[in-house]
This record gives structure tokens, C-alpha cells and sequence, in this order.
């Protein structure tokens, strides 16, 4: 599999991030199967959240195993310094390490919460402490609203974050407003060498009203393999700036992910965009959102 530096991190990521929130609601056994599908398929870089259900403690048990061969990353949703740093001490615990590699500040969407995290007493301030205490050796921040690039910009101004976390698929792009926010949120990170990661490369559109979830992911992700594997072309071979991109939260569609990732050598972005062109019930993830 690729790796990408990990901007200023310099670490050699695999372009593919294992998004653990694909392990928030399963049993250990799932958890297991996917874990070593992922470390198989050379996947070095693991994405969890505190908010992510029991995913923290489906991965803890492999740390003894693979600390000090992965990137961990984790989340903390709180807005205070106190409760922040409360969380991310039991996220060490359950992740059973002493300290993950980048902390990320979880969900900031709009500039409401962005002032929560970056004004005094927020949990920005907890992150640093960690980093200062050696509990984590980077802060990134997160977000999933058709603002977040925005607002991750603003981020950018306000304190120096290592890493950037934000929503990009064919459909987001071809939002002109959406493009040119994202286009400014690659700018101010490529100014500050800080790694710039995306969510959301296979959403579909949101699940219809009544319409059976077959999935764990609260959107209705592709899950034809001639899309996936369109959707990660288009994504990764058009766009150099990305140093990698989150699996979907849905541990039966990991192998897809690989398997696009691998056969993605076989289209150019736009032969892939084409591709993309064909769906008709593609839309926006953000339309609407169960949070």
C-alpha cells in the first residue's frame, strides 16, 4: 500500500487510515478479524475517537502487540480543559498505552465550537498539556459539515495544528462554494507542512426515510466495488495534498476499501470522475445528519 508523510510528522502513513469507529458497536471477535485484515493489507495508521462507542477498548488489546508498529490517533469530544483532559487520560487507559501519537480535537464544525476549543479554559488546553507531558506527541483537529473547511482554516490561524481532518468526495468538490473552501483549507495547510486527512470518500447520501440500515455508517456508503474503487481514485490520484483518508465506519466494507486502493492504479482522477457521473442518487452526506 502507499504511504504519504504524514506532513511535519514525517511518519510514512499508509494513505489508507483504519477508521475505528467501524469498531464502536461490534464484539471483540469482528473487531479482531477486521484489525488483522487491516494490518495484512499494510495499513499502518489507526483513527479512534472516545466517542466512538467501545472502539477504544476493541483496539486496546492489540497495543502490547502493535504500539510500535501503527500511528494511533484518537478524539476527544469535550469542550473544556478539565473534562478534556479527563478524557483523554481514560482514552490512554482503555487504549492500554501511555501515550498515542496525535490527539485530535473532535467534530469541531462550526466557529461556535471552534471558540469553545480555542478559548481559555477549552479543551485545546488539555491537549496541550498532554503534548507537554508526553501523552501524545501531536494535535490535530476534526470536523464533518459541508463548513468544516472553513472552519478548519480559521483553526489554522488561531493555534498551529499538526494535522487536519475533513470531509472531500467527487460530489463535495462540485459544490463551487465547497471547492473553494476546501481549496483555502490546502493552502493554510500546506503554509504550515501540517498533514491534511479526509473522511467521507465513499458517502453516497443519507440513508431515505424508512430505507433499511445495511450498514454501521449513518450515511448509505458505495458499496460497488466499481464505485469504491472510483471514488478512491478520484480521490487519492487527483490529490497529491492528501496524505490519507479514513475507511468508512463499517468493518464489511475494509476489504473493498483495499481492494480500490490496490486497483486504483488502473484510473486517472478523471476517468474515475466519469465513473462517478453514472450515479444518480449521489449527493451530499450533510444534507441531513442523525447528530
Amino acid at each position: 500500500m502507499e504511504k504519504r508523510r504524514l506532513g511535519r510528522l514525517g511518519h510514512e502513513s499508509s494513505v489508507l487510515i483504519y477508521g475505528a469507529a467501524s469498531l464502536g458497536a461490534v464484539d471483540q471477535d469482528r473487531a479482531d478479524a477486521s484489525i488483522q485484515e487491516a494490518l495484512d493489507a499494510g495499513i499502518n495508521h489507526f483513527d479512534v475517537a472516545a466517542d466512538y462507542g467501545d472502539a477504544e477498548l476493541r483496539l486496546g488489546p492489540w497495543m502490547p502487540r502493535i504500539r510500535d508498529d501503527i500511528f494511533l490517533a484518537t478524539k476527544t469530544g469535550r469542550r473544556s480543559a478539565e473534562e478534556a483532559w479527563t478524557e483523554i487520560n481514560r482514552s490512554l487507559e482503555r487504549l492500554q498505552t501511555d501515550h498515542v501519537d496525535l490527539i485530535q480535537m473532535h467534530a469541531v464544525c462550526d466557529l461556535e465550537n471552534l471558540d469553545l476549543v480555542t478559548g481559555k479554559g477549552g479543551s485545546l488546553e488539555a491537549a496541550i498539556r498532554a503534548k507537554e507531558e508526553g501523552l501524545a506527541r501531536a494535535i490535530g483537529i476534526t470536523g464533518h459539515t459541508d463548513a468544516a473547511p472553513s472552519v478548519h482554516t480559521e483553526a489554522l490561524r488561531r493555534f498551529d495544528f499538526d494535522s487536519v481532518l475533513t470531509p472531500l468526495n467527487y460530489r463535495l468538490s462540485a459544490d463551487p462554494e465547497y471547492a473553494e473552501a476546501y481549496q483555502a483549507l490546502v493552502a493554510a495547510v500546506q503554509a504550515s507542512d501540517a498533514a491534511l486527512m479526509t473522511i467521507k470518500m465513499i458517502a453516497r447520501r443519507n440513508w431515505r426515510e424508512g430505507e433499511e440500515k445495511t450498514y454501521d455508517t449513518w450515511y448509505a456508503p458505495f458499496d460497488e466495488q466499481r464505485y469504491v474503487t472510483a471514488a478512491t481514485a478520484w480521490l487519492l490520484n487527483g490529490h497529491p495534498e492528501i496524505t490519507g483518508l479514513a475507511t468508512a465506519g463499517e468493518t464489511r466494507l475494509l476489504r473493498q476499501m483495499v481492494t480500490a486502493e490496490r486497483e486504483r492504479a488502473t484510473l486517472s482522477a478523471q476517468d474515475a470522475a466519469a465513473i462517478l457521473e453514472e450515479v444518480q442518487d449521489y449527493s451530499s452526506p450533510f444534507i441531513s445528519m442523525p447528530f
